[in-house]
């Protein structure tokens, strides 16, 4: 930016389209380590890119993780979690329809 102000922005790409953006609950699940949702971050956004069709959404983190903290559970119970195998851990995700989490970005900025 002009004024000097310098934003940092961490990259997650699926290589499917999805209506949903999966927030990563677990990192390793077994040991308890928490997801990027859960955990602080050293970035301001996220961008959250859908390859086919070359969508990206801009999301930011602090506004991303308050709706997480405000709605999560309800999300788990209502969207349930996925897992991913990878060697030696398994991930948790919960798969949230991308116009509810926008929503609830929204609704997380208003205090």
């Amino acid at each position: 930016m002009a004024c000097g102000r310098v934003f940092t922005v961490d990259e997650k790409v699926r290589t499917n389209d999805w209506p949903d953006i999966l927030l990563e609950r677990w990192s390793d699940e077994e040991r308890a380590t928490p997801g990027w949702i859960q955990k602080p971050l050293a970035c301001d956004f996220i961008a959250y890119a859908f390859a086919p069709s070359r969508r990206c959404y801009l999301l930011p983190v602090a506004p991303l993780q308050r709706a997480w903290r405000m709605n999560g559970r309800h999300w788990i119970d209502l969207y349930g979690e996925r897992r991913a195998l990878n060697p030696g851990y398994r991930t948790s995700n919960v798969p949230v329809p991308i116009e509810t989490l926008m929503g609830a970005i929204a609704a997380a900025m208003v205090l």
